[in-house]
C-alpha cells in the first residue's frame, strides 16, 4: 500500500475540466473535485499501484457526480405558485383544437388562395413546382401564398371569427354559495 496524496496534484488539472464538463458550474465543479479528491484519500487502500491513477480518479469524479445527481433527484423541490404555470408541458387537447382551428380558418380562404397553400405547405412543393403544376407564373403563386398566410393570420387573430383559442369561450366557474 502506498500514500497517493504525494501522485494526486498533476491529476488535478484535467480533474477540472472533467468536473466542469460534468456540471458546467465553476463553484460545483470545484466542489466535486475536492469531494473526488477527498474520497480517494479515503479510499485509497483500493488503489493498487500498478494501475492508472487517472483513470481511478476519475471513476471516482464519475460515480461522485452520479451520486450526487440521484440525491437531488430525491430531494423535494419546491417551487412557487407562479412558476409552477411555467412547468410540465402543453396539454394534448389544446393542440388537436388548434388544429381543428386552423382547418376552419383554411375552410374560408378562397379557393385559389387555399389551393397553392394547402399545395406549399401539405404537400411540400416548391413555389416553381406549383407554378408549372397549376400553369400560372410564379410570381402569382408567391403572391397568393403570401396573401392565404396574411388572411389566415387575420381570421385567427380576430375576436369577432370566434377561431383559434384566444377567442373561444372559457367555461364558466361555478359559483360557491354560502348560507
Amino acid at each position: 500500500m502506498t500514500n497517493i496524496a504525494q501522485h494526486l496534484e498533476p491529476h488535478l488539472p484535467r480533474l477540472r475540466r472533467y468536473a466542469h464538463s460534468l456540471v458546467r458550474n465553476a463553484p460545483a465543479a470545484d466542489d466535486l473535485v475536492q469531494s473526488t479528491i477527498l474520497r480517494a484519500l479515503e479510499k485509497q487502500h483500493h488503489y493498487r499501484v500498478d494501475t492508472n491513477l487517472h483513470g481511478w480518479l476519475m471513476t471516482i469524479m464519475h460515480n461522485e457526480h452520479a451520486n450526487e445527481v440521484r440525491r437531488q433527484m430525491r430531494i423535494p423541490s419546491h417551487v412557487t405558485a407562479d412558476a409552477l404555470e411555467k412547468v410540465g408541458t402543453r396539454s394534448t387537447q389544446d393542440a388537436v383544437v388548434e388544429l381543428r382551428e386552423i382547418r376552419n380558418a383554411v375552410a374560408r380562404l378562397p379557393v385559389n388562395q387555399r389551393e397553392l397553400l394547402l399545395l406549399h405547405s401539405v404537400d411540400g412543393l416548391r413555389y416553381d413546382e406549383i407554378a408549372a403544376r397549376i400553369g400560372i407564373p410564379l410570381g402569382t403563386v408567391q403572391s397568393r401564398i403570401w396573401r392565404a398566410r396574411t388572411t389566415l393570420r387575420a381570421l385567427l387573430a380576430d375576436p369577432k371569427t370566434k377561431l383559434g383559442l384566444a377567442h373561444q369561450g372559457r367555461p364558466q366557474q361555478a359559483e360557491m354559495w354560502v348560507n
